[in-house]
């Protein structure tokens, strides 16, 4: 079993000039499967055709909460569409980012809300965008009956330990890499080995030793080595135990 980076987002601009050859290394670095996750219609249509052309790419289809305000009826009724399409095997990245950047909040909430019911109409995960929001996500998330990944993890340890109570699945990305992580590595020790998935959220968030370049999932291998330090256990366990987590989550082949 390979390295499966449950997000990242392959329809990136950053990604224009060398898409193939980006694949062609993660997959030499041992990736065999990848979630590419859409941001708006324009890139969940990107992502489903992605995965469409590729047997190792899924797809999940979504409005980011910086774009929340967009989510109309129209929108809504095209995001069903995709949803329906083959390879799609979440909703997401959907969620609420209090950040200062995103949508009005109200609009964020009823985003969200509309999210979780496609993802219980799809009986597809939901992939949850949470930046300082996560006790009102987390009550948002409470009749949620679908699978949760929890994207990029930034969340106190109190929080995680409640999301991996609920059975959500974590999911920790390149700041555990970075030499100022007290937090991440925190979280990392905490994480039920059964709830743990990794991800690069490429083009963005690279890990060190590549940390402030472009992101790509050639690079997931960092991530896993450095958990592997964390949690005291040898590479191969995290790579068979997040892959094989990512299955279970996505309901793709392990």
């Amino acid at each position: 079993m390979g390295l499966f980076d449950s997000h990242v987002h392959l329809d990136d601009g950053a990604f224009d000039p060398d898409r193939d050859a980006v694949l062609t290394r993660a997959r030499e670095a041992g990736v065999t499967g990848m979630v590419t996750v859409g941001s708006d219609l324009a890139s969940s249509r990107t992502a489903v055709d992605l995965a469409q052309r590729n047997p190792d790419i899924y797809a999940a289809v979504a409005i980011h909460p910086h774009a929340a305000s967009s989510v109309g009826a129209d929108a809504l009724s095209d995001l069903r569409s995709l949803a329906a399409r083959p390879k799609v095997v979440a909703i997401g990245e959907t969620g609420l980012d209090f950040g200062g950047r995103s949508a009005p909040v109200e609009a964020q909430r009823e985003a969200f809300r509309a999210h979780l019911a496609l993802s219980r109409e799809r009986r597809l995960p939901v992939i949850i965008h949470c930046r300082d929001a996560h006790r009102e996500v987390l009550a948002m998330l409470a009749e949620t009956r679908t699978a949760v990944i929890m994207h990029a993890f930034s969340g106190s340890v109190e929080i995680a330990r409640e999301c991996a109570a609920r059975g959500f699945f974590i999911s920790l990305a390149g700041p555990v890499t970075f030499h100022n992580a007290d937090l991440p590595v925190q979280v990392a020790r905490e994480v039920p080995a059964d709830r743990l998935l990794v991800e690069t959220d490429a083009p963005v968030l690279a890990p060190h030793p590549h940390r402030g370049t472009r992101n790509e999932p050639a690079y997931l291998r960092y991530i896993v080595d450095r958990l592997a330090e964390i949690r005291a256990v040898p590479v191969e366990e995290v790579i068979e135990t997040t892959a094989a987590n990512a299955a279970r989550a996505f309901g793709v082949p392990g």
